[in-house]
Parts: C-alpha cells; sequence; structure tokens
C-alpha cells in the first residue's frame, strides 16, 4: 500500500525536528529556560506592562507622569531583554527556522499550484510563503 501525501508530509515534519536548525532553537529555547537574569527580566517586564496596562485603562484620574515613567520601564526592560545573549542566540535560531519553514511553504505553494516542487530553490530573504504576491522563485 502506497503512503498517502499525509503520512509524507508527518515524515518530513519529523525529520525537520532532526535538522540542525530545529535542534540549535530547541537549544537557544532551553538556554533562555535556564537563563536565570532573561527570566529576571521578563518577569520584570510583565509585571511592569500589568501596571502600564492598569494606568492605561483607568477612567479617571490618569497620572501622565506615571504612565510616562511605566511606558519608558517597559521599554527600557524590552530592550534590556532583547539585548540579552540568549536572547540574541534565540532570535537567530528563530529567523533561521522561519526561513526553512517559508522554504517549505514555498515548495507546498508550488505543488499546490500545478508547480514541479523538485524546481523550487530557497526563498530570498523577505519571502513571505505566500506566492499571490511573488514574481517567482525560481
Amino acid at each position: 500500500m502506497a503512503k498517502d501525501a499525509i503520512t509524507m508530509f508527518k515524515e518530513a515534519a519529523a525529520q525537520m525536528q532532526r535538522e540542525e536548525t530545529f535542534l540549535a532553537l530547541m537549544g537557544t529555547l532551553k538556554k533562555n529556560d535556564e537563563d536565570e537574569v532573561l527570566q529576571s527580566l521578563i518577569g520584570d517586564f510583565n509585571l511592569a506592562r500589568i501596571d502600564l496596562n492598569a494606568e492605561i485603562s483607568k477612567s479617571e484620574d490618569k497620572d501622565p507622569e506615571k504612565l510616562a515613567e511605566l511606558n519608558t520601564k517597559v521599554g527600557q526592560l524590552y530592550n534590556d531583554i532583547m539585548a540579552n545573549e540568549s536572547m540574541i542566540a534565540y532570535n537567530e535560531a528563530k529567523a533561521e527556522m522561519e526561513q526553512l519553514v517559508e522554504y517549505v511553504n514555498a515548495i507546498i505553494n508550488t505543488a499546490v499550484n500545478g508547480g514541479d516542487p523538485m524546481t523550487v530553490e530557497q526563498p530570498q530573504a523577505g519571502c513571505s510563503g505566500s506566492c499571490a504576491s511573488c514574481a517567482g522563485c525560481h
């Protein structure tokens, strides 16, 4: 009995989870979880964002100074999070994984539109994965 497309896609997805790109992403996620400084920054950011949202939600007695102070605090914490080495490594690994997913999407879209999936090349940076707005992958 021949394998159906769904089974083959599941097998391909399982293979993708063994690829270096995926393993690197999972490694950076683990490192982020173990990075106490990063986790503290994320916790502080979430609390500051809650305080900011509470201040914004006030129908009366909004304190413009407090609002500005909280907004600055949230922005600074966000910048600190994004500058953290673990987060930088995660974002780089995530971008590489997204490129791989865009490539897979381009192959699927080509096949669904009647094209030869074997001719699809890696999309260049900026490809949305949607062929509707594309001049072509090849």
